[in-house]
């Protein structure tokens, strides 16, 4: 890639950050990451700034893919870590509104998809970016504005200040790019510059899920890795039991609104009870427990739509949380992230003037596939409050056939995981041979119903 500038800088060294970093190497002579947090050392431990890192988290198929594209081998140091890979249906037990997707059988081309815990994940990632000579990182350093030219038209660095002494400096930049999560410190600064912030999109979810690691008796989950249980008519609740690195398993357990799941350990277990099969809850009732219960609290979806502004300042970019922010029981979000870094990949030519301009329009298509499939599957929900125009309700009537039909249709179960990992768009679940399959099931069930009583 031709270089377009001499230096840029990321600010905060989440996901999202250390990805555009990466992407940001091939175009600038330096990368610099500033970050607040002080950052950890090893694979488990938890960072200040991430406070979700310990619930569960899922890297879907499409992001697994871009981080090898990025940093080839780093699915093989995941698994060299003691990340799980699951590679067939008997590993996957996930039961969305209340349908149960098919455990028998082989996928017949879907990617085995990988499962490093939040902290694993992020250290091996932050080990690949420390091994790249164009980047830098600088932990306990807080951002404290951006710095532009004397009309506010172009940015040309930011204002930080070392925790350590407390000292204050100025970074110049050719780009800066804000990855800073979902607070959203750019429309802060858009308005003290002058400028429009952009419009957003909001969906009040109030979800809180609480979650526990622990180690379950050798055996007692047989084949299966992963145990998702959405949400279901009349049951705003889920949980996802999923293995992580060393035989230890993190328990999420999920609840919308009027129904967060409690935190003392007796009351978390019998929430999980009417949730989850027989044998799981037996695995989790007689587990060791590793941690205390840690709870977190989501307040609502939002996603800013910073392709729709007609001034926005020169040489200044906005990427992860802080322009889409998703439900994160769906795990679009690093996925999401790795999306946004190949469209700034594609935006890092021509004039650099324009990069943010060419970047939000890219974004913005990626972004609003998961955005619509993660509103869509709330609003089906009674308890969210949000528009359900005609095709919202249409979409939802039949995403719950093609649910039902993948309870024993392996070939629509795949196609449907392939569009949930973002693998493929949601289109593909609508081709004539996809609804064929999905009718047919419909009409299997409906003639083995049993007749109405009177």
């Amino acid at each position: 890639m031709k270089r377009i500038g001499e230096h840029a800088v990321v600010l905060g060294a989440s996901i999202s950050g250390l990805l555009a970093a990466r992407v940001l190497s091939e175009a600038f002579d330096r990368v610099t990451v500033v970050e607040r947090d002080q950052l950890p050392d090893g694979q488990r431990t938890q960072r200040r700034g991430v406070p979700q890192g310990r619930h569960a988290h899922g890297l879907l198929s499409k992001g697994a893919k871009i981080f090898e594209e990025l940093f080839p081998g780093i699915l093989d140091d995941f698994v060299a870590g003691g990340a799980p890979v699951i590679d067939g249906p008997a590993e996957l037990r996930m039961r969305l509104g209340g349908h149960l997707l098919c455990m028998d059988g082989e996928y017949a081309d879907l990617s085995r998809t990988y499962q490093p815990s939040r902290p694993h994940l992020e250290s091996r990632l932050r080990a690949r970016i420390g091994a790249l000579s164009r980047i830098k990182v600088i932990d306990q350093c807080q951002v404290t504005g951006l710095r532009t030219t004397s009309d506010n038209g172009t940015v040309t660095g930011v204002g930080v200040r070392y925790e350590g002494s407390g000292s204050e400096d100025v970074i110049p930049a050719d780009l800066v790019v804000d990855a800073t999560g979902r607070s959203g410190r750019t429309t802060k600064w858009l308005v003290e510059m002058g400028y429009e912030p952009p419009a957003e999109e909001r969906i009040d979810v109030d979800i809180m899920y609480t979650s526990r690691y622990l180690r379950p008796a050798p055996g007692s989950m047989g084949r299966e890795k992963v145990v998702i249980i959405g949400h279901a008519p009349g049951s705003p609740k889920g949980a996802e039991f999923l293995e992580e690195e060393d035989g230890r398993w993190v328990l999420t357990l999920i609840g919308y609104r009027d129904h967060h799941p409690p935190t003392d350990p007796a009351g978390w277990i019998e929430f999980a009870r009417p949730l989850v099969p027989d044998h799981v809850f037996a695995a989790i009732r007689d587990a060791e427990p590793l941690s205390e219960i840690s709870a977190h609290r989501f307040p609502a979806s939002v996603r800013r739509r910073y392709e729709k502004l007609t001034r926005f300042p020169r040489r200044l970019v906005v990427v992860g949380d802080a322009i889409s922010s998703f439900n994160p029981i769906y795990a679009q979000g690093m996925t999401v992230a790795s999306l946004q870094a190949m469209a700034l990949r594609d935006s890092l030519s021509g004039d650099l003037d324009q990069v943010a301009q060419r970047f939000f329009r890219k974004a913005a298509k990626p972004i609003g596939v998961a955005w619509r499939m993660a509103t869509g599957s709330d609003l089906a929900l009674p308890q969210i409050e949000g528009p359900r125009p005609l095709p919202v309700r249409l979409i939802n009537s039949y995403m719950d056939k093609v649910l039902a039909a993948a309870e024993t249709d392996m070939v629509v179960a795949e196609k449907f995981l392939k569009v949930q990992y973002l693998l493929e768009p949601p289109t593909t679940l609508c081709t004539p041979s996809t609804m064929r399959r999905v009718l047919a099931a419909h009409r299997r069930r409906r003639s083995s119903a049993p007749a109405p009583t009177h």
